[in-house]
């Protein structure tokens, strides 16, 4: 996810700890690299990165000792270009001149490198952070000033990010952004911006939010909006903020669950945005549409992700693919797989076990290695021929949410891309998720005192929502320490069907193509008393069989499982709540599965 942070003060001072605190402030968004530069009174930039962890890297490369009037902190999650010294940030210009870094994804980063190499400039990495600086350049070197350069630099830069930038010879620095979160302090003989308020905190309590399309100047005497369409001052009054530091790192959530469920539209148009300017795309599809056999490989969360994608596969490319548990991979498949035969294997850490056997075994027999992955730098992303970031950004809570949206998004893109159909109906995604998780959050509520006290329950599903089913009830297994089982719809009366009561919950997640079959099913459950919860689109047949029902906003069918997830997510996090647990830490469960 990335987080930045930048300071302007009076005069020139030790900065480095004031630094490193606000890294370390931040470091909750997830890294794998930090860097730091400070703009001096002599007209140079001292600059120190490295990868690795805040503390380490400070005293390895010595922060304290860095002064200035102007400094700035970057903490990287790796999307474009691997974790290394290079693609660390901050970034300097070709001269040397200006120093700058950003928190986001800009997705025409390839193009624009071509561009500024062919310009002649000075190009030391391949990450979009750099891209952000040379942008700047490119007008600065052709005569504009600052806020000019920036205003062309910003419509150049495609993407979702905040950047922040110094020049030598100045006093100030400037901070812009498009889609990502940028927040600005303002304090007694200073100001700064950051990402995110934890690094501002310590220093202030008076803020100032930077919307897009905005500019902000920093100096120590204050701060200054300017629209980056025309360059016209604009007039905010500034906020004190008078939340607890936890609050404030969690977004003003009580849970980092609650505030990772409401991140999924951001991350599903990040992820959309990346991939339309992603040259792997087409190599990847490419792969898997020439493979004899077709293989996707994950656990617990991520295999569901596969069984969803299994079946955007089939639906929308006519292309058979294996959903399969990574440790059953190797002896169910391991024996007969070659070089014909490709598996797209697909880990949150890039760094579960299960998966990377698994893996292990496919390169043994030849066989091709594709992964969907969200840490760049992984074990998984280096032992893959092709991978594709998710580009969620850290998520700290242990039940995964986000990172499974964009394990959909991404198989639903793929499959969109191998059938020829068009991507744009994505584009639509973000708004569509934003709206489910106002409509719902009110109806999960309404269900949460019955169901607290439920220790037994199924949730069920067919065709495309049976993954949303089996991903359903694993969250409710995982936070409400519950036992729900996840089940094709159909099955449920070839045994379970015994298990019901009077009043036992039977979750039914209704995609609009499949409601008959599933009010079969749900009159089966409520002739014996049970009590059917049907997810799904406003439909007459859901309202009249079911006891409740959660309505979804009218989607296109591909789109409705990825709708479906958030209320059985939102659903999880009221009953952990409910039955006293807490949602981010439940017990026994560790968020990477390092072991056998």
């Amino acid at each position: 996810m990335c987080g930045i942070f930048g300071i302007v003060v009076e005069q020139e001072q030790p900065l480095g700890e004031i630094l490193v605190e606000a890294g370390r402030r931040l470091s909750y968004r997830g890294y794998d690299s930090v860097g730091c530069a400070t703009l001096r009174d002599d007209g140079t930039i001292d600059l120190r990165k490295d990868v690795g962890k805040i503390d380490a890297v400070a005293e390895r490369l010595r922060f304290s000792e860095m002064v200035g009037r102007r400094g700035i902190v970057q903490l990287r999650w790796a999307t474009f270009g691997s974790p290394s010294p290079a693609n660390a940030q901050p970034h300097i210009d070709s001269d040397g001149d200006l120093v700058g870094a950003h928190n986001g994804n800009v997705v025409n980063n390839v193009e624009l490198r071509q561009q500024f190499i062919a310009e002649g400039m000075t190009v030391r990495s391949t990450n979009d952070g750099e891209s952000c600086v040379h942008a700047v350049e490119r007008y600065v070197d052709r005569g504009d000033d600052m806020i000019t350069a920036i205003r062309r630099a910003y419509n150049d830069l495609e993407g979702d990010y905040a950047f922040v930038i110094g020049r030598v010879g100045e006093d100030t620095l400037y901070a812009f952004k498009k889609g990502s979160g940028l927040v600005a302090g303002i304090a007694a003989g200073a100001t700064c911006v950051s990402s995110d308020l934890p690094s501002i905190l310590p220093l202030t309590r008076r803020i100032l939010r930077v919307r897009d399309g905005e500019i902000v100047i920093l100096r120590a005497d204050g701060v200054e909006l300017r629209r980056v369409e025309d360059g016209s001052l604009i007039e905010r009054e500034s906020e004190e903020i008078t939340e607890s530091m936890e609050m404030v790192e969690k977004g003003g959530y009580p849970h980092f669950m609650l505030k990772e469920i409401h991140e999924q539209p951001t991350v599903a148009g990040e992820l959309f945005r990346l991939l339309e300017a992603s040259p792997h795309v087409e190599q990847m599809v490419t792969r898997m549409r020439e493979a004899r056999h077709l293989y996707l490989v994950g656990c617990g969360t991520s295999y569901h992700a596969c069984v969803l994608g299994s079946v955007y596969l089939a639906r929308l490319a006519g292309r058979p693919a294996v959903p399969v548990l990574a440790p059953q991979f190797i002896p169910q498949y391991g024996p007969t797989v070659g070089p014909e035969d490709v598996g797209v294997f697909v880990s949150q850490s890039g760094e579960t076990k299960d998966v990377l056997n698994a893996l292990a075994v496919a390169r043994q027999r030849g066989m091709g290695v594709l992964g969907l992955v969200n840490v760049i730098g992984s074990t998984l992303m280096n032992e893959s021929e092709r991978y594709l970031p998710l580009a969620c950004g850290y998520e700290i809570s242990v039940p995964a949410t986000k990172t499974f949206m964009n394990q959909g998004v991404a198989f639903l893109y793929l499959a969109l891309r191998m059938g020829g159909h068009s991507t744009a109906i994505l584009a639509n995604l973000p708004d569509l998720l934003e709206e489910t998780l106002k409509r719902v959050e009110p109806q999960v509520e309404k269900l949460v005192p019955d169901l607290a006290a439920a220790d037994d329950l199924y949730c069920l599903g067919y065709g495309l929502t049976f993954p949303i089913a089996l991903e359903g009830a694993l969250k409710l297994k995982e936070v409400t320490y519950t036992h729900c089982e996840g089940m094709l719809s159909t099955e449920f009366k070839h045994g379970p069907l015994s298990a019901v009561y009077e009043g036992y919950p039977v979750i039914f997640v209704a995609g609009p193509e499949d409601v008959p079959l599933l009010v079969s099913g749900i009159n089966e459950t409520t002739c014996r008393g049970g009590r059917a919860i049907a997810v799904g689109e406003e439909d007459e047949r859901l309202r009249a069989n079911a006891n409740d029902l959660i309505v979804l906003p009218p989607s296109d069918p591909v789109l409705n499982p990825l709708l479906a997830t958030l209320p059985l997510q939102l659903l999880s996090y009221r009953l952990s709540l409910a039955r006293g647990y807490d949602p981010d830490f439940p017990r026994n469960l560790s968020k990477t599965l390092t072991v056998d």
